[in-house]
């Protein structure tokens, strides 16, 4: 195959990651986006990872729905976020991001439906197969920030069902393969975005407790922090898993953040109060939000191209933000409010900052996915 040939062509890549073509019989092959018709074009490149937009959307939806109900209750300066967060903005906020969600979902589904060997591509991948839990996360986190819909109504709880099971089935799977499967042990396969199964199973926890469903809420509760517990110890000794992240992808480290923040707030819900184990959980969280803080070259790479990677920079600290305001809730002291204040500004300019972006780049976020095929690369496709 000539230089000119090569150039002619395109790879598909799960998530800019370093595998980047399909095993098939054997044989690994390069799919040629640039003579594909436009919406198959738009269904190869639309991977998993693309809900991290959604599910910063929901978080913060969340985050506004939550601040302005207690603001309603007592606190001052909950009433004065309450100003800068209206009523009317979170509803305009939470119907775009059910509209975002409902353009990402049915396009995700015809591509499992016309090009099935991508997904599950993604699913035999080591880091795309973690986003595949983001779906139902968003539609998790947009069901909580429901304005019209109670924990106590019929439909919460049918759509509850609805989104939990997934969630419950990719569990069985893939914590089932971490500790059975040899090729696909956790000390192989662990990476930040492997936090994305814990913060499954913590949101429907939360959800279920709001409904009443302690011991289901409780089960998730414990199924997703033993795992976070272990995957925690796997990646901080640097496991195997750690070196074959991509550089881009770095902005997931903040997912650090995400799991001891909606464990809080899971917990917070599950005992009725956010007491000393939300405490804990929220002060984890807070010291590994300022631990990544103060290594910004630790992004500078990842910071230079704009992608889908850069929104979890966003729902993580959304997450951490919304425990803060439970926990200035309880604690009702000047400085739990202002790091309250301090949190939840710095969630609010860091999403809309990242909605500006994709709105100046969206061309570029739709094509990034784009490269050069230089040599063949063979994806792992053994269970």
């Amino acid at each position: 195959m000539g230089e000119a040939e090569l150039k002619s062509q395109i790879e598909v890549v799960i998530d800019a990651s370093i595998v980047s073509s399909h095993e098939s019989h054997g044989h690994s092959f390069v799919v040629d986006v640039a003579n594909l018709p436009l919406q198959s074009s738009i269904l190869t490149r639309l991977h998993a990872g693309y809900f991290r937009i959604s599910l910063a959307l929901g978080a913060q939806a969340l985050l506004w729905k939550i601040t302005i109900e207690h603001a309603n209750e007592s606190q001052a300066a909950l009433r004065h976020v309450s100003h800068l967060l209206p009523s009317t903005a979170f509803l305009l906020l939470w119907c775009l991001a059910l509209l975002v969600l409902i353009t990402l979902s049915p396009l995700y589904i015809l591509r499992c439906f016309f090009h099935f060997h991508m997904v599950k591509a993604e699913f035999l991948h080591h880091i795309g197969v973690n986003f595949l839990y983001a779906p139902w996360i968003s539609w998790l986190l947009m069901l909580q920030s429901a304005p019209f819909i109670s924990p106590e109504n019929l439909t919460y709880r049918v759509l509850w069902l609805v989104f939990a099971v997934p969630v419950m089935v990719l569990d069985v799977k893939i914590y089932g393969q971490w500790f059975t499967t040899e090729k696909r042990f956790l000390s192989m396969m662990a990476n930040p975005t492997s936090h994305m199964s814990v913060l499954g199973n913590l949101v429907g926890a939360r959800a279920a407790a709001q409904m009443g469903w302690k011991e289901i809420a409780v089960f998730m509760f414990s199924l997703g922090m033993i795992h976070y517990l272990v995957l925690f110890v796997t990646l901080y000794q640097r496991q195997y898993g750690c070196k074959r992240f991509p550089v881009m992808l770095r902005p997931a480290f903040f997912l650090f953040v995400a799991a001891p923040s909606m464990a809080s707030l899971a917990w917070s819900s599950i005992s009725g109060a956010f007491d000393t184990s939300s405490k804990l959980l929220f002060f984890l969280s807070l010291f590994l939000f300022m631990s990544l803080a103060c290594r910004p070259a630790l992004f500078k790479k990842s910071l230079r191209r704009f992608n889908v990677a850069w929104w979890a920079y966003s729902f993580p600290l959304t997450f951490l933000a919304l425990a803060s305001v439970e926990y200035a809730q309880e604690l009702k002291g000047e400085i739990a409010l202002g790091l309250m204040l301090v949190l939840v500004t710095l969630s609010v300019l860091v999403f809309w900052g990242l909605m500006l972006l994709t709105a100046l780049k969206k061309t570029r976020l739709l094509h990034e996915q784009r490269r050069t095929a230089t040599k063949p690369q063979v994806a792992d496709t053994r269970t």
